[in-house]
């Protein structure tokens, strides 16, 4: 069997139920998918959770996806009128298939309905009377990339020994309550702050020149898999005492530069925002734009990288700071600045480093010279909408992907930029 099937449903019953404001990343998010419907399945993702020497029964499978789904409230939360609601109980569908990947591909391709469904998919796959997998796919509204990896944990263990990790984690509507709070707003104001300071002096965007090289779908993705990317960032990252992911969104921002001719260069990194006690450990959408901004001359073949590295610094951390904010406050920012300037000011130009891990070790000339022979480019994705023009994903070790729309950057450009890319880590890391 490849497609799925489906053996019933999960019962579960959780602590309490409620309805709150939506908290500022469930807000941002909920933007974006309004702003991409009906393409917003792009923002479902799934985890498949190998069980390899001890699989599960059925029941048990069933068991522990119901104590997930009580623990953490996310998961049992609709989106009705631009609020959060907490349901108490309910019936979790399950599918069943032969195949985890079909069984992903399957359960994510849909997209949810936010108001109706759980936000939370589940399927088994199956072994005679084991589980061998079991495939997870998120709402986006419910969890990030690190709040699933929460859950995949919580899950693991309640598999492993019938009860998660320690004391009940930080729950969505109390996150809400708190940034309506006095101490919220505080923290919301400083963000503010920065995004009027940095959109009175930014480009009115990062992408303005059409490409008069329009595609059917317009939103296409090029994706290059680098190990040399990989290899250069860590080398670079031990010689100036700093991440890769520093060194990945500096070598974006010069090639930004280089492909616009602007020498302010405007990014929205995708943040965690989990460095606080009462967020970390959250089954939750926490992740927020931050704005990066560097001035960059647009000849950075001229500038040493280690020279622009130290200038990224503490933009990055200022950028990381602006990331847990109100997107009220934003919006309310965006609309006074485009009045005080006259036009819109809005970067359309995302960075969302999606590794879990960021060790670096320095890698030698032969090393990286030799990854070279490695890389390889795909166009794994086209559709109608995006709720920007330019996003730079990083994943794996290293799948590097330019996502844009192809009539502000046509498709030869993307592949440039991503071999441009490339070069310049790995020249700035062998010079």
């Amino acid at each position: 069997m490849t497609a799925t099937g489906t053996i019933g449903t999960i019962a579960f019953a959780g602590e309490r139920s409620g309805d709150a404001p939506l908290t500022w990343g469930q807000r941002a998010i909920w933007e974006a998918i309004e702003r991409t419907a009906p393409d917003d399945h792009y923002f479902n993702f799934g985890r498949v959770v190998r069980l390899g020497a001890r699989p599960a029964s059925v029941d048990g499978a069933r068991w522990a996806l119901a104590r997930l789904v009580e623990r953490h409230e996310s998961l049992r939360t609709l989106v009705v009128d631009g609020r959060q609601r907490v349901r108490t109980c309910g019936e979790l569908p399950v599918a069943v298939g032969d195949d985890p990947d079909v069984l992903l591909a399957e359960l994510t391709a849909p997209a949810f309905d936010y108001a109706r469904e759980w936000p939370l998919r589940v399927g088994l796959v199956t072994s005679g009377a084991d589980v061998t997998h079991i495939v997870m796919v998120f709402c986006h509204l419910a969890a990030d990339g690190l709040g699933a990896e929460e859950a995949v944990r919580d899950l693991r263990l309640l598999l492993l020994r019938g009860e998660p990790r320690g004391s009940r984690p930080p729950q969505p509507m109390d996150i809400a309550h708190w940034q309506q709070a006095r101490d919220g707003r505080r923290v919301a104001a400083e963000a503010a702050a920065h995004w009027d300071r940095e959109h009175r002096r930014i480009p009115q965007t990062m992408f303005d020149v059409p490409s008069g090289a329009g595609e059917r779908p317009p939103i296409w993705r090029a994706s290059l898999r680098s190990p040399a990317i990989d290899l250069a960032a860590q080398r670079l990252a031990v010689k100036h005492g700093t991440s890769t992911s520093n060194v990945l969104l500096t070598a974006v921002t010069a090639m930004v530069a280089r492909t616009t001719g602007h020498e302010t260069v405007a990014m929205l990194p995708i943040v965690s925002n989990r460095f606080r006690a009462d967020t970390r450990g959250a089954v939750s959408t926490m992740s927020q734009e931050g704005l990066f901004t560097l001035d960059v001359r647009a000849d950075v073949g001229k500038v040493r990288f280690g020279e622009l590295l130290g200038l990224a610094r503490p933009a990055a951390l200022r950028a990381y700071r602006s990331a847990y904010h109100d997107p009220a406050d934003r919006t309310r920012v965006l609309d006074e600045v485009a009045r005080d300037r006259g036009m819109p000011v809005h970067p359309y130009c995302c960075f969302n480093d999606m590794r879990f891990a960021d060790h670096a070790v320095y890698r030698d000339d032969v090393l990286i010279r030799r990854a070279l022979a490695e890389t390889s480019l795909t166009w794994p994705m086209s559709q109608e909408q995006l709720n920007c023009r330019f996003c730079v994903h990083l994943s794996g070790t290293m799948d590097v992907s330019v996502t844009a729309d192809t009539r502000w950057l046509s498709r030869r450009e993307m592949e440039e930029f991503l071999r441009g890319l490339e070069d310049l880590l790995v020249e700035a890391a062998l010079r």
